[in-house]
């Protein structure tokens, strides 16, 4: 017996036969002796469908809107899953992410969490009750309402787990594990029985959807044991801990892509000392989250610099550099849309030469063309354009010898 935290994602809960299912999975914990505190995403693709009928009205809402807007999307799912609990006799109580004692930044649409008051969750556990929390919201010190950005229900579960000292973190979603790639593109993609924190962070930040990357730094820092499964099986999902069992002598495990992507080219900065911190500090400043950097200079006096945001954020990262154009002393501005980020990952490239060479062979060979290149010591990224991505993902993913004969499963779809 012990406590232990659940997170289930859109697709897990998407219909009423769905809600109901993970009730009797619920149970079937409680029925063990276990306590429970069960974090839930928005129903399927609610929160498409709020965004969406935010953009009929605004092309550009008010970002405190949105996430007055978009908050309601984990209300309806939790909401209804206490009454499923309730009409097969548990008591259960559903709490927004504010009457979970979540704390957040004051900053709309993308919030860190900066503290979990648990007092309010403890008192619903001492009463027997399964507790059901709104994941990916809180509240700031000035009341307002924020949200943490997509994927960010992953946060509040670990997060809450964390502050709870609970024994696991389960995260269920419509796959079985973290697999060596995103099955709905790589049929030959394999399911993974460990990874390290590390490399889940790599495959989290370079585009693997199974895990916001918040949360793995939270379960790194506050040593959160924590494990992603289906919440359509039984089946053992992937358990992300310190250190991996070596089991497959792979140098690499994963292969991960981001769509998500926008290429950025400052022309023209004066080549002086500070120019970056200027540029860097100024896109900061205005939350623009910048990624691969790239400097070349063609004159002793110039310099261009060029570097990846997220494609949603390409707007305001051309808003800001416009708005600063005199302080910043560049000329002109290019960009670039409908770009990938592909990435290879794996601890054990750390002792392995030769590793990026094969990367830049393989997509060579296709005749992928690549516009950027990004190391560390367990991956490789390269941004392509985003025609070539399913050719650039299958062909690495063999190339490294991660194919295997079973075709992988994703449910929900």
């Amino acid at each position: 017996m012990g406590l232990i935290v659940q997170k289930y994602g859109g697709t897990s809960v998407g219909t009423i036969e769905r809600i109901l299912r993970v009730a009797d999975r619920i149970i079937s914990y409680k029925e063990e002796g276990h306590d429970l505190v069960v974090v839930v995403s928005a129903m399927g693709k609610s929160t498409d469908v709020l965004v969406d009928m935010a953009k009929q009205i605004s092309a550009y809402p008010s970002e405190r809107e949105m996430d007055m807007l978009l908050t309601t999307g984990e209300q309806v799912s939790i909401a209804l899953l206490a009454m499923a609990l309730h009409s097969k006799g548990y008591d259960a109580i559903s709490l927004t992410g504010w009457q979970a004692g979540v704390t957040t930044e004051a900053i709309h649409g993308r919030a860190r969490i900066k503290q979990v008051d648990p007092q309010r969750i403890q008192a619903e556990l001492g009463r027997g009750r399964v507790v059901i929390v709104a994941g990916f919201q809180g509240l700031s010190d000035e009341g307002e309402i924020t949200t943490l950005g997509r994927g960010g229900s992953d946060t509040s579960a670990v997060t809450l787990a964390a502050s709870l000292n609970a024994d696991k973190c389960e995260i269920f979603t419509d796959v079985s594990g973290v697999y060596t790639a995103d099955p709905r593109m790589v049929p030959a993609a394999s399911k993974l029985n460990t990874i390290s924190y590390d490399e889940m962070l790599e495959l989290a930040n370079l585009g693997a959807g199974v895990l916001h990357p918040r949360s793995v730094e939270a379960a790194k820092k506050y040593k959160v044991r924590l494990v992603v499964r289906s919440s359509f099986t039984a089946e053992e999902g992937t358990y992300v801990e310190e250190v991996a069992n070596m089991e497959t002598g792979r140098v690499v495990s994963g292969v991960a892509h981001d769509e998500d992507v926008a290429k950025v080219t400052v022309v023209g900065m004066p080549a002086k000392v500070g120019t970056l911190s200027r540029l860097f500090n100024t896109l900061a400043d205005n939350q623009v989250n910048v990624d691969i950097i790239i400097q070349s200079s063609y004159d002793a006096a110039v310099t261009n610099i060029s570097f990846t945001v997220a494609a949603d954020d390409l707007k305001k990262a051309l808003d800001t550099l416009e708005n600063n154009k005199a302080e910043l002393g560049f000329e002109k501005v290019d960009f670039e849309q409908n770009l990938t980020k592909v990435s290879i990952v794996g601890s054990g490239m750390v002792n392995n030469p030769g590793v990026a060479a094969e990367m830049f062979r393989v997509l060579a060979e296709k005749e992928i063309s690549i516009k950027m290149v990004s190391t560390s010591d367990i991956k490789v990224s390269c941004v392509i354009p985003a025609g070539q991505t399913e050719l650039a993902v299958r062909s690495l993913h063999t190339a490294y010898g991660l194919d295997v004969a079973e075709t992988a499963v994703v449910h929900g779809l």
